[in-house]
């Protein structure tokens, strides 16, 4: 079988297709056996990429996304096993957070753009950060973090869809900016992140997470095997073709949600 892990354009032998048009139409998770099938549904999707690409299941992370998920619903997810949670906005992170403490092992995972006043936040409670895309965030988040004693897991954000309304590094500013990180101790760099292009066109999504597997593949001589998060419920699949290590899957969890998309990202992200 094609080694796709290694591949630099889209394998004509693997026609996945994104599933957009289950976007805001996932039905609610309303009970704990609901989410126990939910997410084994999205771990049978994600055996089976690696299946045909050749990969190992152990090779790919699920990280639940219950961004505005009220904590009702939470904490049925967490009853059905997930113990790390994505979430983009840190003042709604912060106060679930802060109600769930009695979940000792529930942990966060901070996926959004974070304005460095919220720095903070992030700095106290989160275990890792994905949108990692300033050095002047990564200097308040490492100050922060001394204050705490505390060191966090980031990922590198990389906009390879070039799309202006999205967050994110271009491509070729990448290793500058992780040149610059060593100051910062307290940050420990586990990856690249990256949000595809919103497309039904599969070669369109999969180039975009081409493009992140071939900047990771140009860094590791200096920073060794970097992790991939790339994929979400409509698209998840084809990044693990491509070699995600960390697919973000929200609603195919846990229902389609009642706020629009721009609550969430930039208009047109």
């Amino acid at each position: 079988m094609k080694n796709i892990e290694k591949s630099t354009e889209p394998s004509s032998i693997i026609d996945t297709q994104p599933r957009h048009e289950m976007h805001n139409r996932w039905p609610r998770a309303e009970c704990v056996q609901d989410f126990i099938d939910n997410l084994a549904a999205v771990q049978s999707r994600i055996d089976a990429a690696c299946l045909r690409a050749g990969r190992s299941t152990s090779d790919v992370r699920l990280l639940p996304v219950s961004k505005t998920m009220d904590e009702q619903h939470i904490r049925l997810a967490h009853q059905a096993g997930c113990k790390i949670l994505g979430e983009n906005k840190v003042q709604e992170a912060w106060g679930k957070s802060q109600a769930m403490s009695d979940l000792t092992d529930l942990k966060w995972s901070v996926i959004g753009h974070l304005q460095s006043n919220k720095a903070k936040l992030v700095a106290r409670f989160a275990s890792e950060f994905q949108a990692l895309d300033s050095l002047n965030t990564a200097e308040i988040l490492n100050r922060r973090l001394e204050l705490e004693n505390r060191t966090l897991d980031v990922f590198v954000q990389v906009n390879t869809s070039a799309e202006p309304s999205k967050y994110g590094l271009a491509p070729e500013n990448v290793a500058d900016f992780m040149a610059q990180l060593s100051p910062f101790p307290n940050l420990r760099v586990k990856g690249l992140m990256t949000l595809a292009e919103f497309s039904s066109d599969a070669d369109r999504v999969r180039a975009c997470f081409i493009r992140l597997r071939n900047l990771r593949d140009q860094l590791a001589e200096v920073y060794g095997n970097l992790h991939l998060s790339m994929g979400m419920s409509g698209d998840f699949e084809i990044a693990i073709e491509e070699g995600a290590n960390v697919v973000r899957v929200g609603q195919a969890i846990f229902g389609a949600r009642s706020l629009p998309d721009d609550h969430f990202w930039p208009t047109g992200g």
